[in-house]
């Protein structure tokens, strides 16, 4: 049971990271303010499959709404950080 409720959760964080990356795609087709390169891509959904199902395998241990809640704060903040020093290297 949790084997297919785990490549369920895969399924979806998987169909939300390509949803997600096809704004930056359709982005580069209307603007020249946004220049991906193939490596961005990839980096990019590593980074956001990487967080979804660290939070998707994180909150199956959590015991309530609150501590799902927490977990995803702090997915989404780790997200962010490294994010951030990517784009822009925030810390030296």
């Amino acid at each position: 049971m949790m084997i297919a409720s785990l490549h369920k959760s895969t399924f979806v964080v998987a169909l939300a990271t390509g949803l997600m990356l096809l704004v930056p795609l359709v982005a580069m087709q209307v603007t020249d303010e946004v220049n991906w390169s193939g490596g961005d891509f990839v980096v990019a959904g590593g980074l956001l499959f990487g967080t979804g199902m660290t939070y998707a395998i994180c909150a199956r241990l959590a015991r309530g709404a609150s501590q799902r809640a927490a977990i995803a704060a702090a997915c989404l903040c780790g997200l962010g950080l490294v994010w951030a020093q990517l784009a822009v290297g925030i810390f030296k």
